[in-house]
């Protein structure tokens, strides 16, 4: 790899963010395409695809076979909430590869013994969630049914760029939820943003049920074009 791209790839991994080094397999000429270059690129839809899924591999182009070496930052979930369905959803998102962290200010609920091998902050969003720095590869899940908690979370989590935001309640909930956060300033398309009823439509009862069923809207928002994404929530 060049000097000048070893280097400009670690600038984007220092700062969380993906690329992808396009390898020409015929002459062996490499180029550095960053994300934010992805829509302006010739090879756009492989470009996106390969992010979404995350691996790097061979394709096929109209000027001959290119390598590409895809990097992502890993995947993040941050919960608010220290409950039943948190305690299934992180073992599970840890499974998937993501790295967990649960904040919840209730000192009862976010203890060890509940959350083995998770991160665990027991503060007010305001003070836990601004040195997490979340960011485009990290999922935010509100799941506390308090307002004071999941309101200023999910104020935070939507002035970032989240690829995916959900929140825990019934649509009569989420609609007090929305007028209150209105309330705050905050514009109709940015709270559109937020997955509610949270989780994909699987008839989901139990929390580890409910938990599966938000992994798999979380996975489609990470891995599907957009329209696809969509179609399967």
């Amino acid at each position: 790899m060049r000097l000048d791209i070893l280097k400009s790839l670690n600038a984007e991994r220092a700062a969380r963010r993906a690329a992808i080094v396009v390898t020409d397999v015929a002459s062996g000429d490499q180029r550095f395409v960053k994300r934010a270059d992805v829509a302006r690129d010739p090879l756009r839809d492989a470009l996106e695809a390969a992010l979404r899924s995350g691996k790097s591999g061979m394709v096929e182009t109209p000027q001959g076979k290119v390598f590409l070496t895809v990097h992502v930052p890993p995947t993040r979930l941050v919960v608010t909430g220290a409950v039943h369905i948190s305690q299934a959803l992180a073992p599970m998102a840890k499974l998937l590869g993501y790295d967990v962290v649960i904040v919840d200010p209730r000192t009862a609920f976010a203890t060890p013994e509940r959350f083995p091998d998770v991160k665990l902050i027991a503060e007010w969003p305001d003070v836990a969630l601004p040195p997490l720095n979340v960011d485009s590869y990290t999922a935010f899940v509100a799941l506390t049914h308090d307002p004071k908690i999941d309101d200023p979370a999910l104020t935070h989590a939507l002035e970032r760029d989240c690829f995916y935001i959900g929140a825990l309640g019934s649509r009569k909930t989420h609609a007090r939820r929305i007028e209150r956060l209105k309330g705050q300033g905050i514009a109709a398309d940015a709270l559109g943003r937020i997955h509610a009823p949270i989780g994909l439509p699987i008839g989901a009862v139990s929390p580890p049920e409910i938990a599966l069923a938000i992994m798999g809207e979380i996975t489609a928002r990470l891995r599907l074009a957009p329209e696809k994404a969509e179609k399967a929530a």
